[in-house]
Order: C-alpha cells, then structure tokens, then sequence
C-alpha cells in the first residue's frame, strides 16, 4: 500500500506519524513524508519592505523543513523503515492534493488541529479539504 503522510511540525503530525509507525507496518509499505511550507508571499513585493529579508525568511523556513523532514525520516530508520520525503512549497491544501494525484497513494494520513468556531472558518481544515477533495482514503490522527 502508498501511504502519503502530510506532516508540520504540530503535536497532531506527531499523532499522525506515531499513527503509521505504530499501527500500520512501515517495513510493509511504501511511505512518502510530505511537508509543505507556506509560500511568505501574501502580498504583492510593493509592500514588503525589504526583498532581501524576505527571501532570507523563505529560505530560513525551507532550511527548517529540511530539518524537521530529517528529524522524521530518522524515526523512521530507528524502526527499520526507509520513507521518501518531500518538501513543496505553497497553499498547504493544494499542495498536497497536487501531490497525491501524482504519487496515486493509497491512503491519505494527516493531523488534524482541532479547530473550531471562528479560527476553523479563518484558517480552515487542512484534513476537511483532503477528506472532500482527495481521490483515496483519508485517515485523520487526533492527538
């Protein structure tokens, strides 16, 4: 089976991973990490001050997904499980949907924050957009 873990650096990813080492045979199957950071780009360059700290910040992050990826990818040698990582950047939802109907994974596994109320409708729900809009399964780990 392909397994897609969509991961961040969150007490619920942490979930999730744990969720696939534990309960879902990593040695057995053919696990991609994904992690996508959030394109700092929100506003046009008129209005960032300084392009240079800008392109500082975005590379300061892409160095702090490699990191993290890393991180994950040793806990999964410590099982005695290889995993493919991947690192995009952009919109976090599309990013992963884009993704996955390249890879074709059999299952979707993310975290899920939790949200409600008023920061669910600001922010909005990674996993709820996976679950709508994802052509395979989508498993949601709650921490």
């Amino acid at each position: 089976m392909r397994i897609l873990l969509a991961v961040d650096d969150s007490k619920s990813s942490q979930a999730a991973i744990d969720l696939v080492i534990r309960e879902m045979s990593p040695k057995l199957n053919e696990i991609c990490v994904l992690h996508v950071v959030e394109s700092l780009l929100p506003v046009s360059y008129y209005y960032v001050v300084e392009v240079a700290a800008f392109e500082s910040a975005q590379a300061k992050r892409l160095s702090e997904g490699r990191e993290f990826l890393e991180g994950v990818n040793h806990r999964f040698v410590k099982v005695g499980c290889e995993v493919r990582t991947e690192l995009k950047i952009g919109d976090t939802r599309s990013e992963i949907l884009d993704f996955a109907s390249v890879w074709n994974p059999d299952l979707i596994v993310v975290g899920s924050h939790g949200r409600k109320g008023l920061d669910r409708f600001l922010i909005g729900s990674v996993a709820e957009t996976l679950a709508r809009h994802a052509t395979c399964s989508v498993l949601v780990a709650r921490c």
